[in-house]
């Protein structure tokens, strides 16, 4: 378009001109037809004008540019001819040659040659090769004299500042002048005549001078205009390039609709969905209205063998969510949104590895700063960085609020405990002045010696009065103080990781479920969604339960005879000889049928779907492929025919599952079939023992943070805290500040930013491979509201 190649030129000599270009906070709507004329012929109008002027300024420019260099010409090389005022030609002077230069007059005079004399300037990098070139050309009948300009110029010709020098040449003979000039256009010397007497010189100086004032007053004028009228072309410049560019998106848009018959009306095939047709209705109306135009516009709705594009609409909460999700592939139409379960499990799997109640609220409070001056625009427009960060404020809030929920749970804050509700361990009652005689016998108790003489005191939960309950909510703060800490902590920790994992990929396992029943192929729910299950809940499932049991049954006066869980766990596989006790009675039993159930499980994967398939392709006659959970439009259509299928074989009536028709008889090839369900089968049975020692990276995480949560405080914080009164306050708020930072920058972004990538990593492969394709195409419609309201490289 011829606009925006105006407005293109128009913000460029703005840009050069330093001006600021207004950014508006209102659109202005696309212009009509006559309007569009109108802005097209003041666009030319305008760009017409500003190059004349342009044109003119830099005529100007480059006139005061040769007029400065010729100033320095004659200045500098005043120096290189001695010359006499009132010097005046004779044949009658004869001085000797050994007194006067070879450049003097009278002795040229005297000599009776023709002397000529060019001068200019050259290029610093090309003097010498200049110097070189007029000696051997000339074979020494010229001399060349030059020095160095104090200070660089701009070259008239390509504006580039760079370093000069004037040369002066003086040669004898019309046919070395001719030679001089030539090398002289070689090198892209600027030369300028010579003055031949000292009069001569002053009066070009003079009139020089005169020029170069009035240029630059002609220049500084010239500037001025050009300036006011670019300011105000900057004042609208904003609305008409928005306005351009809906015109280019309108006329884009338009190129891509078809003629009809007549070759007089617009025919465009658009996807909408159901639920917008109404409005749809309304806006054709509305704009054959307002454009007058005599046929009014009208919508049908047609029938398609294509695939429609996924829809899902989001609100500022949910959108951050759904790019996470739409990252790894946009959904097929109508598959289950794993968004959804997203919101929730996302922030929990982070907070459980980056669990600290500090460092939660700290991000907590960032992201609720967002979220609270979210309507400023400084934050929409800043750099990618604070952008990035500003579009995903509600999955920061969410992050950190979990934070803070997990950092209570691990009771975990900048590495200390908060002792909220009491400790729920008594240290008074390991004293054995508190107990029996039988009791002291019985078990290990404190006195005065054992306390004076043992760096290490263990409390036994086992001695009456010494574990009075559990805490309240999390870990009892007294764990913070024991040197078993991180002991105790991995174990409950790796645990919990290897329950969480199970539990997230048992329902991605359950949400396919859904898939299968929207899509009509509830024979992927027999032979493939519940065979996944049995072998995920035998196995995996039942290490859960052997877990849980164990925290449940066995207490402190039994942990000593607890069986390991990871012992029994091998012994389900090798079936021990020796009788090893187990965790209940009957468990050898119970295990044996579990294996039954997975080995039963696994040929059924392998090989239920393929068979079923072809026998279905043998015994039943098969049409096409169903539909992808959406209904035609037009129930006889072509299409409604090939899909009709057989008998219904689960209901016992004469029509058939639709998901039963998923190959065409002439399409069907069971080898390729048996294939790909036998590398989904070997790639689910092997992902689910590394998925879920894949999901130990929530325990891995959360230790890590939590050990650089604990050395940051040791070498900063304690440090500080233990010096005297005398200096402590002063060392204490240097301590502090760089504390804060380092904890800014290494345990909130660096480690955030891990926590991060992981839960991401977790959701991506280990959840969503269970259930979710996205092999779809995104619903992107055409909106103006989509087009970017600011200068954008094109225009620029």
């Amino acid at each position: 378009m011829n606009s925006q190649v105006n407005l293109a030129y128009l913000v460029q000599e703005i840009n050069r001109a330093d001006i600021p270009l207004p950014e508006g906070e209102t659109s202005p709507p696309a212009p009509p037809l006559k309007q569009v004329l109108e802005m097209q012929e003041q666009l030319q109008k305008l760009e017409a004008e500003l190059r004349e002027v342009t044109k003119n300024k830099e005529r100007l420019r480059k006139n005061l540019l040769e007029l400065t260099e010729y100033t320095h010409v004659l200045r500098v090389s005043k120096a290189f001819v001695r010359r006499d005022v009132q010097f005046e030609p004779t044949y009658e002077e004869f001085p000797p040659l050994e007194n006067d230069s070879l450049l003097d007059y009278s002795c040229m005079q005297r000599l009776g040659a023709k002397l000529g004399f060019v001068s200019g300037l050259i290029n610093q990098g090309k003097a010498e090769a200049f110097g070189k070139t007029l000696w051997r050309a000339c074979r020494g009948h010229s001399i060349v004299t030059h020095a160095e300009l104090e200070g660089p110029l701009e070259d008239p010709e390509t504006g580039e500042v760079i370093k000069w020098y004037v040369f002066l040449i003086s040669f004898w003979g019309e046919q070395i002048g001719h030679k001089v000039k030539k090398i002289c256009d070689c090198y892209h010397c600027h030369v300028y005549p010579y003055p031949n007497t000292a009069e001569e010189r002053r009066e070009i100086q003079e009139g020089l001078n005169t020029r170069i004032q009035d240029l630059y007053t002609v220049l500084h004028k010239t500037e001025d205009y050009l300036r006011q009228v670019l300011c105000k072309a900057a004042e609208s410049v904003y609305s008409r390039v928005i306005q351009v560019k809906k015109m280019k998106a309108i006329y884009h848009m338009l190129n891509m609709c078809s003629f009809d018959v007549t070759n007089k009306c617009l025919i465009a095939e658009v996807w909408c969905p159901e639920a917008d047709l109404h409005e749809l209705r309304l806006a054709l109306e509305e704009g054959s209205r307002e454009s007058g135009a005599s046929i009014p516009s009208f919508m049908n709705t047609i029938p398609t063998k294509e695939t429609p594009p996924t829809l899902i609409r989001t609100n500022k909460f949910t959108e951050g969510f759904q790019n996470i999700v739409d990252a790894y592939g946009v959904g097929s139409y109508r598959e289950v949104n794993p968004a959804l379960f997203t919101i929730i499990t996302f922030p929990f799997l982070f907070a459980v590895m980056f669990g600290d109640l500090g460092h939660g609220f700290v991000m907590f409070l960032f992201a609720l700063l967002l979220v609270l001056n979210e309507d400023h625009p400084r934050l929409s427009q800043s750099q990618e960085i604070v952008r990035m960060f500003f579009n995903g404020r509600y999955i920061l809030l969410l992050m950190g609020l979990f934070s803070v929920y997990t950092g209570l749970i691990y009771n975990d804050c900048f590495s200390k405990s908060v002792n909220l509700f009491g400790s729920g361990w008594n240290v008074s009652a390991m004293y054995s002045s508190g107990h029996s005689a039988a009791e002291q016998r019985k078990v290990m108790l404190w006195n005065d010696s054992v306390v004076r003489h043992n760096r290490v005191l263990q409390l036994d939960p086992s001695v009456p009065g010494v574990f009075r309950g559990p805490y309240p909510l999390g870990i009892d703060p007294i764990w913070n103080l024991a040197t078993n800490r991180l002991t105790f902590l991995n174990s409950f920790k790796m645990k919990m990781s290897v329950i969480l994992g199970i539990i997230h990929m048992t329902f991605g396992v359950i949400l396919g479920i859904f898939n299968h029943l929207h899509f009509r192929k509830k024979f992927n729910i027999y032979l493939v969604s519940i065979p996944e299950l049995l072998f995920m809940l035998c196995i995996f499932g039942y290490l859960v339960f052997m877990i849980v049991y164990k925290w449940l049954v066995y207490s402190a006066e039994t942990s000593r005879v607890a069986p390991s869980i990871l012992i029994e766990f091998i012994n389900m596989f090798l079936f021990p000889a020796s009788d090893t006790g187990g965790l209940y009675p009957g468990q050898e039993h119970v295990q044996r049928l579990l294996l039954v159930i997975t080995a039963l499980s696994v040929p059924v994967l392998f090989l239920g779907k393929p068979l079923f398939l072809l026998w279905l392709h043998r015994g039943r006659s098969c049409f096409g492929v169903s539909r992808s959970g959406y209904t035609l439009v037009r129930k006889d259509s072509e299409e409604e025919v090939s899909l009709l299928g057989s008998q219904d074989i689960e209901e016992g009536n004469n029509q058939m599952e639709d998901g039963c028709r998923e190959v065409t008889c002439e399409e069907f090839n069971f080898g390729e079939i048996l294939m790909t369900q036998v590398i989904h089968s070997i790639e689910y049975c092997l992902g689910c023992i590394s998925n879920t020692a894949s999901y130990l990276r929530l325990w891995a995480l959360s230790l890590a943070h939590a050990q650089l949560s604990d050395v940051l405080w040791a070498m900063l914080m304690r440090v500080g805290l233990r010096v005297d009164t005398t200096y402590g306050v002063l060392l204490l708020l240097p301590v502090i500040a760089l504390f804060a930072v380092l904890t800014i920058f290494i345990l909130l972004i660096m480690e955030g930013l891990s926590a991060f990538l992981h839960a991401i990593r977790l959701h991506w492969v280990e959840f969503q491979n269970k259930f979710y394709v996205g092999a779809g195409t995104k619903f992107v419609p055409f909106s103006l509201r989509l087009l970017s309201s600011k200068f954008s490289d094109d225009m620029a």
